[in-house]
């Protein structure tokens, strides 16, 4: 049997399917990425041509496809975001990404090393894979495209977490590692962590993704409109500053994932009301798409295949615990000072849905240090994704439906 071809059909299905997936999960009312995990484990279940899709055997591959599908997301994500960026404005997120994000990491870190069983550097990195919700799987709550004016405050919130703490959650992956070599001897203290992986990369990349984004904009929109450039108004422009900004900031040792948001974000408030931005965040969405179906089938086909055998009961009951109460609980008790209604505290708490980010943040980790739990901390995390994505997508419309109503009555 051809792999390479298998490999070519497996990728043209996914994304014909794609094409109609939206439209299906809108009439159904349920998320289309429990159609195609549930697709892709039945494939695998049938069929034993198909490649293999372990995250721990192929850990190259899983590092890199997820990445790629990560910063187009992050640059859709930040594109259709239609509210201009201001610390007031963006409060709501700010505080996400902050308190909630610490709480999240240090109770899931103190809970592996306490109860269950990790050592020190296993439980940080799981607190720092499972902590930032995903850019690319919580489309059913997020905002919709550019211009659709959208003024709720869920979804907006929802959609600017997930494009930041992408970013932010880089240090703490950079945290397990170092505490790692520091039990092996091989660095001596977290000094070159303080200073280099969470100050200087966070700051070298918010610096280069403005930066470049502005020069960017300086030649798609103000040059054009001086008729002193060429006009362009090709949407795989958007795809092209994806990879300049994240290859540019990696290069200067930065965090790329955080460069391609304020990228994104820095060209949508330049000329906030030109409709190129509609072209830019169509072509990312439909990139995004296709690689999310490939993405969602290989994953269907790791539950298949045996990703979750490492996966005991203490193991599955916390997935369920951090996903029902320790995320929903550190939400709201962030929002706590914030005037919202309760219906949208609770909305936005609970719908921190996990997905491909964490896969690379995992990935990641694990390239980098030979950590004693890798078995363990891939089935606990694919553990918590396939729960997301079923709990998550099956309730999301209609929770997104009674925040609206709601909003629809006070108007």
């Amino acid at each position: 049997m051809n792999v390479y071809i298998i490999e070519l059909l497996i990728v043209g299905l996914a994304a014909f399917g794609m094409a109609w997936m939206p439209a299906l999960a809108k009439k159904t009312r349920i998320s289309y990425s429990i159609f195609y995990v549930l697709i892709g484990f039945l494939l695998y279940r049938t069929f034993d041509f198909f490649p293999t899709p372990d995250p721990l055997r192929k850990e190259s591959y899983t590092l890199h496809l997820t990445e790629i599908m990560v910063i187009i997301s992050l640059m859709g994500t930040g594109l259709k975001i239609d509210r201009p960026f201001s610390f007031r404005g963006w409060k709501i997120p700010f505080l996400l990404v902050s308190v909630t994000m610490m709480l999240c990491i240090g109770g899931v870190a103190a809970i592996a090393f306490y109860f269950l069983g990790f050592d020190l550097p296993s439980s940080i990195l799981l607190g720092a894979v499972l902590a930032p919700t995903d850019p690319v799987l919580a489309s059913d709550v997020q905002v919709g495209p550019p211009h659709e004016k959208e003024k709720n405050e869920v979804r907006f919130a929802l959609t600017a977490e997930a494009g930041m703490n992408d970013g932010t959650a880089f240090p703490f992956t950079w945290l397990a590692i170092v505490v790692f070599m520091i039990q092996s001897g091989a660095t001596p203290d977290l000094s070159e962590w303080l200073y280099k992986d969470l100050l200087y990369r966070i700051v070298i990349g918010i610096a280069c993704g403005f930066i470049i984004a502005r020069l960017v904009a300086l030649l798609v929109f103000y040059l054009p409109k001086r008729k002193v450039f060429v006009e362009i108004r090709d949407g795989f422009v958007a795809l092209s500053v994806t990879l300049i900004v994240y290859g540019i900031t990696e290069l200067v040792h930065g965090y790329g994932f955080i460069a391609v948001f304020v990228a994104a974000i820095t060209l949508r408030n330049y000329e906030m009301h030109d409709k190129y931005h509609t072209s830019l965040h169509s072509f990312t969405d439909q990139i995004e798409r296709i690689l999310l179906g490939i993405i969602l089938l290989l994953f269907g086909g790791s539950l298949a295949t045996g990703v979750l055998d490492a996966l005991t009961w203490p193991l599955a009951l916390f997935g369920i615990a951090f996903l029902l109460l320790i995320r929903p609980i550190g939400g709201m008790l962030t929002l706590l000072p914030v005037n919202l209604s309760m219906k949208e505290k609770t909305a936005i708490s609970f719908f921190g849905i996990r997905g491909i980010g964490s896969f690379f943040y995992l990935a990641f980790g694990l390239s980098k240090a030979d950590f004693k739990y890798a078995d363990e901390l891939w089935a606990t995390l694919c553990f918590v994704v396939l729960i997301s994505v079923i709990v998550h997508g099956a309730t999301a419309a209609f929770g997104m439906r009674m925040v609206e109503s709601e909003h629809e009555e006070n108007d």
